[in-house]
């Protein structure tokens, strides 16, 4: 039988498709994992690209990266390192170097591999896999750049557009491997450039070329096949975290048939949403672009107090610019939902890299005593129930909520069931209507149960009122000095958001029930911290395993949980920021730290080695 005809079925695989910052990696990244997630596979997706705008062509600092993991289930992660590389130039390959597995599959472009190439890339050889150590490693060579131009020579293009095009041929060849139909990539190609029709057609030809040529060529390399999950009816789509967020929001608004205003400037990672938001004026949204981080705020907090749902998204520094308008949400007591899509910090730091080091600023960044809830989406598609979770408590508690995800997840996608309206919770904003007390209304006058003020807008007959940044007196709502007067309302503040947890979900541990030790992360590390539980039970150890989602207030079950545990790892992308919390809300606490900070996702197989030293030390 012919090598090309053989078909390996596998349930996973991981590829990575990288070039210049213009080479369409993420586009064709995309396209593939939308392919696969049309196709019923599971999908965990990892946009990994640099900050410059566009880096000297073929150099180092200009490589673009796109990981997608596809399998048949259990797919959490995109993957610790690469069976598949296409490197369209010697710098994709040598920064993916070391991703890669002793016999993964390499696809390259010959045409970029000459030796004015390799000297961008700093080889000093003519064989950059040599030179690297990467012997065992199956290369296909194949000319991209020369096929993509003999694909389009009939097209009347211009040499810069025709070149634009490699990266559907190299899509082709992935689709080739995987054995995936290329009619639906056309029809999402048809989708992605509807508004140039000739561009359509060119990239549907290159796509094809692309796909024919690994199939018609003997490349000494057997193609594969990812067997299909068998999931539950509904609708499925490929969403990624930043989008998710943005339909939480309206579905948010919706169910609490509010009006829903986003006031932001744009920053990297989080534009995304902004970008979405501003497209739904068929949901009735009013999305406003301002000139900076503060008017972004104020506009939302302003929106609020007229009666709308105020929305404010960001990244860490733009987190800390909008601290004294939010400690100004926190005194007026109205809802409103701050969005921190956390990056690489301090300052500028990595922006576009993933990290958790915003917890601290999200917990206490503002003046003054200054409580807000605080909560954290676990991954891509939780980005939709963390969103709508963070309208909800916001509405129906009179607080300002932050919401923290990160680039990994806001960036990176999943396979996603739109779920039906009627699934989730009502939202019931505590409206001034909501009042049944004997008394004359006051501004802050409270629900006894929530500790929340009644919600009055501008307008309302018998309802004038004023709320601002000055302390207030509890009963008349005039500004007061009083410090007993302060006293009260400081811990009223306080107290208000304590009892939210009555109204959150417990938390939920899994894993062996004599366990001695339990894995603890929060938000965006969920997938990896799930799958080095679920190795380290399959080396034939005790353990257990629980993600925080809600940080502040925590769950009331929390210290119950955790008090059970003599021994409890808390894995964060910081310096320890969770696990002091920890310490400072629940004492007795036996915690070890485990901290990465590289602006990459957790690996999993460094997890459960060094999970297991921890382990094995305390035994």
């Amino acid at each position: 039988m012919d090598k090309k005809t053989v078909v390996k079925d596998l349930t996973q695989v991981t590829i990575r498709l990288s070039g210049d910052s213009g080479d369409g990696m993420q586009l064709s990244g995309n396209l593939f994992s939308t392919l696969s997630a049309v196709f019923g596979n599971e999908i965990a997706t990892f946009p990994d690209y640099p900050a410059e705008i566009r880096a000297p062509q073929g150099t180092l600092h200009g490589v673009s990266g796109f990981q997608v993991r596809i399998g048949s289930k259990n797919i959490h992660t995109s993957g610790d390192l690469t069976d598949v590389l296409i490197a369209m130039n010697p710098a994709a390959f040598k920064v993916n170097a070391h991703h890669l597995k002793k016999d993964s599959i390499v696809i390259f472009d010959t045409d970029s591999f000459m030796k004015r190439d390799l000297e961008k890339a700093n080889f000093v050889t003519n064989n950059p896999f040599e030179e690297l150590g990467m012997n065992s490693l199956q290369l296909i060579p194949v000319p991209i750049t020369t096929m993509t131009k003999e694909s389009l020579k009939d097209m009347d293009m211009d040499n810069k557009s025709v070149l634009r095009s490699k990266n559907m041929f190299a899509l082709g060849l992935v689709c080739w491997l995987f054995n995936r139909p290329v009619k639906i990539a056309d029809k999402l190609l048809e989708q992605k450039f509807m508004k140039n029709q000739k561009l359509v057609e060119a990239n549907i030809k290159v796509l094809n070329d692309g796909y024919n040529y690994g199939n018609n060529i003997h490349l000494k390399v057997s193609t594969y096949r990812i067997e299909a999950v068998e999931h539950g009816k509904g609708f499925y789509t490929d969403i990624n975290g930043n989008l998710a967020t943005a339909y939480g929001l309206l579905a948010a608004a919706e169910k609490a048939n509010v009006n829903l205003l986003l006031g932001s400037y744009p920053i990297t990672p989080a534009t995304d949403i902004l970008h979405e938001l501003a497209k739904r004026k068929d949901f009735g949204v009013k999305a406003l672009q301002m000139e900076d981080e503060i008017a972004g705020i104020c506009a939302a907090l302003g929106a609020s107090y007229v009666g709308n749902l105020g929305v404010t998204t960001t990244s860490g520094p733009g987190l800390a610019l909008k601290g004294e308008a939010l400690g100004l949400a926190v005194m007026t007591e109205l809802p409103l939902v701050v969005i921190d899509v956390q990056r690489g910090g301090p300052s500028t730091g990595l922006p576009t890299k993933s990290e958790q080091s915003d917890l601290n600023q999200a917990l206490y960044g503002r003046n003054g005593e200054s409580p807000v809830a605080v909560l954290a989406a676990l991954s891509p598609t939780d980005c939709f129930d963390s969103a709508f979770w963070a309208c909800k408590i916001a509405l129906e508690h009179m607080t300002p909520v932050v919401l923290l995800t990160d680039a990994y997840i806001a960036n990176g996608s999943s396979a996603w069931k739109i779920p039906k309206k009627e699934e989730y919770p009502e939202i019931k904003p505590n409206y001034v209507q909501n009042y049944t007390g004997e008394s004359k209304w006051t501004p802050y006058l409270r629900n006894e149960d929530t500790k929340a003020r009644y919600w009055a807008t501008p307008g309302m007959a018998n309802f004038t009122h004023r709320v601002g940044g000055l302390e207030k007196d509890s009963k008349t709502g005039a500004i007061s000095s009083d410090g007993e007067n302060h006293q009260l309302m400081v811990e009223t503040r306080q107290a208000k958001i304590d009892k939210i947890a009555n109204y959150i979900p417990d938390l939920e541990v899994i894993g062996d029930k004599d366990a001695e030790t339990l894995i603890v992360g929060w938000g965006g590390t969920f997938g990896h911290l799930l799958e080095a539980y679920r190795g380290i039970r399959e080396k034939g150890h005790k353990v257990a395993f629980t993600q925080f989602k809600f940080i502040a207030p925590l769950p009331k079950n929390t210290a119950e949980v955790l008090k059970k545990y003599p021994r409890i790892i808390v894995a964060e992308q910081n310096l320890g920021q969770f696990a002091n919390y920890l310490n400072s809300q629940i004492e007795g606490l036996n915690i070890h730290k485990f901290n990465r900070i590289t602006g990459q996702p957790f690996l999993v197989w460094r997890l459960i080695e060094e999970f297991l030293n921890i382990i094995e030390e305390e035994a």
